[in-house]
């Protein structure tokens, strides 16, 4: 185990992160196991003010006394008494630690590789849906400790002479069942089983679910033109082998924004929408494309292009087709 090495790591993950300043303040939440003990002997090695903190919630016994006075001694933890709140679950004592330990600026968990692991893992059994440890909570914590395993934690320990606790009670919890049955059939399966799980924590940005359900139902169409509304005033259009998303009809009361435009009226009844193919302009038989056409709009440019309606009449195109009470200008005009 070259402890240089795993110290190197974790610092370049909390820079590229930005997860804690340099030389900046942070309490480690310790459990006096080899993970939390790494987090705070790594910290402190590479130079940041660390200070620890052990929540007891005294579920086993003496052993979690001797968890508690191990932190206090070893680890200058200052020791929270939580024996009278003991919630059923994993989720809720975590949660139930970080509130009670709120409000102490900046704090570090001991996360490993290993747990990302298991969490993906059980929230694809749960919830049908990837999804890891964040790096970096809203509330202030952080995980510094993401990009080493679980062995490696236990190697740094023993490399650096540091004593740790182990908790007995692991192997009964729903991340027990996963770490020593379910991993260990997975790797059977195929030996990168971990890493290839890891990648799966990585955080993405997603449509919500219902948006992209219905663009997928809109791409899977057979119909030669189709039109979606997605919500918050758009909708998806597709015409064969084109795709584009455009604002749904907003009402023009007054003086309202689209784009780059500045449409205002006195009149009622009027709304704005995109273009449509088959527009006509109201009381004529001209096509609204032609009128593009004519004035040398760009196609790429039509669907973003304004069009004032009523009902479906389209009764001014801005900047081309004029119409008598309805004023638009583009700014900079």
């Amino acid at each position: 185990m070259d402890a240089d090495d795993v110290r190197s790591r974790v610092e370049r993950h909390i820079r590229r992160h930005d997860l804690i300043p340099p030389g900046g303040a942070v309490t480690c939440l310790v459990s006096g196991g080899p993970d939390s003990t790494c987090l705070w002997h790594v910290l402190r090695t590479v130079g940041y003010r660390v200070s620890a903190v052990h929540v007891n919630h005294g579920l086993r016994g003496a052993e979690s006394d001797e968890d508690a006075r191990f932190c206090r001694e070893t680890l200058g933890a200052e020791v929270l008494d939580a024996s009278g709140c003991q919630p059923r679950s994993e989720a809720a004592l975590r949660e139930a630690r970080y509130g009670l330990t709120a409000g102490r600026g900046l704090r570090a968990t001991g996360h490993t590789a290993s747990d990302q692991v298991e969490t993906v893992l059980y929230r694809l059994v749960s919830r049908g849906q990837p999804g890891g440890i964040k790096i970096k909570r809203e509330d202030g914590v952080v995980r510094p400790l993401l990009v080493l395993w679980r062995d490696e934690t236990e190697g740094y320990c023993r490399a650096e002479g540091l004593a740790f606790r182990v908790d007995t009670s692991n192997p009964d919890t729903a991340r027990g069942l996963i770490r020593d049955e379910i991993l260990p059939l997975l790797r059977r399966l195929h030996p990168a089983a971990d890493r290839n799980l890891l990648e799966l924590a990585e955080e993405r940005r997603r449509l919500p679910r219902r948006v992209e359900d219905a663009l997928l139902s809109l791409l899977a169409s057979r119909e030669g033109s189709k039109r979606i509304d997605l919500g918050a005033g758009l909708q998806a259009v597709r015409e064969y082998d084109r795709l584009w998303i455009e604002r749904g009809p907003v009402s023009l009361e007054g003086r309202i924004r689209w784009g780059a435009w500045t449409i205002e009226t006195e009149l009622e009844g009027l709304h704005v929408r995109g273009w449509r193919a088959g527009d006509r302009l109201a009381g004529r038989s001209t096509k609204v494309q032609d009128v593009f056409v004519n004035a040398k709009v760009p196609r790429s440019e039509r669907e973003a292009w304004p069009l004032v309606v009523r009902g479906n009449d389209v009764v001014a195109v801005p900047g081309i087709v004029d119409a008598p009470g309805v004023r638009a200008w583009k700014d900079g005009e």
